[in-house]
């Protein structure tokens, strides 16, 4: 298959380019550099008011599924101007995705365009299905209006959209768990808050599979929970870090100290409680590799 990958830079594109290729198909990216356009590579620069889609529109053809992994970091305190770059990052460049797919005269069977849990907010101890309402904070609107920019120009269309609503994705490589890993092995990791809040999680590896899943299993539509079916609290998360790198995880991480230092991004981020499960995946029969929160650490640890 030939498949165009939005984001391939980053931390699960760039493994999922990888895998794909080493599955035999054709990866062709999204590229924001016009030096390193190429025969797998497409100029693409949607947030730059001078872009113009017609140039690159006949480059879109004959793909069979593309997918929309693009999207700033979601780390660090969020200003003004950093939620401005997280919303346009995600929402105007898929809208302008979604619009060049429609006007395609061959267009992808598919698009699997990112999305996230954060489009539950904080809901406690509730599990959350592909059905559960949306939150109501700045991460959930930014992904109502991702998911939107994805759908509306496409439902009239042939192309299959999904939603990919990603947890917490667990890699040495980047992401959360990379930050955690030094205070962590220095025995200075511990519960954020009381440690009530819980988190949905996923292994790198799994995410990739399930996103070249949702490529081949042509019956799934729709928003799909890319996370294992075993979330976890904070506090279960921290002690099974400290038992997994043979560290203590005696110390406790007051709420007001992550809020004061980052503001709405540890309400949004840290201490919003999500209870996930991947009901879609269950459903469609989906083997997890790495299901449980031990299993998923002591892979990317070793």
């Amino acid at each position: 298959m030939r498949i165009l990958i939005s984001g391939s830079s980053g931390l699960v594109g760039t493994a999922l380019c990888q895998a794909l290729k080493n599955k035999g198909h054709q990866v062709i990216r999204l590229v924001r550099d016009k030096s390193k356009v190429s025969d797998d590579a497409i100029f693409w620069d949607p947030e730059n008011e001078g872009w113009d889609s017609s140039y690159s529109l006949p480059k879109f053809e004959n793909m069979d599924a593309v997918v929309n992994l693009s999207g700033e970091n979601i780390a660090g305190r969020w200003t003004d101007d950093k939620k401005n770059k997280i919303k346009s990052s995600r929402v105007k460049s898929t809208k302008i995705l979604s619009h060049i797919l429609s006007s395609l005269k061959n267009p992808p069977e598919v698009l699997i365009n990112g999305s996230a849990i954060g489009f539950y907010g904080d809901r406690g101890e509730e599990l959350l299905t592909e059905e559960s309402a949306p939150g109501d904070n700045f991460l959930s609107n930014v992904c109502q209006d991702w998911e939107r920019a994805a759908v509306e120009n496409l439902i009239k269309t042939k192309i299959r959209v999904v939603l990919l609503r990603t947890g917490m994705v667990l890699s040495t490589k980047g992401g959360g768990l990379a930050t955690m890993l030094t205070p962590f092995k220095f025995g200075l990791g511990g519960v954020l808050g009381n440690g009530h809040q819980y988190m949905s999680f996923i292994s790198l590896d799994d995410l990739v599979n399930i996103i070249i899943f949702l490529i081949e299993n042509k019956q799934i539509i729709g928003p799909v929970n890319a996370v294992t079916p075993y979330p976890i609290t904070n506090q279960e998360f921290t002690k099974t870090l400290g038992k997994v790198l043979h560290r203590p995880t005696i110390l406790a991480v007051p709420k007001f100290l992550p809020s004061l230092i980052f503001g709405q991004m540890a309400d949004d981020l840290l201490f919003a409680s999500q209870k996930v499960y991947p009901k879609k995946l269950a459903n469609a029969g989906y083997h997890f590799n790495y299901p449980t929160i031990e299993s998923a650490l002591k892979h990317e640890l070793g």
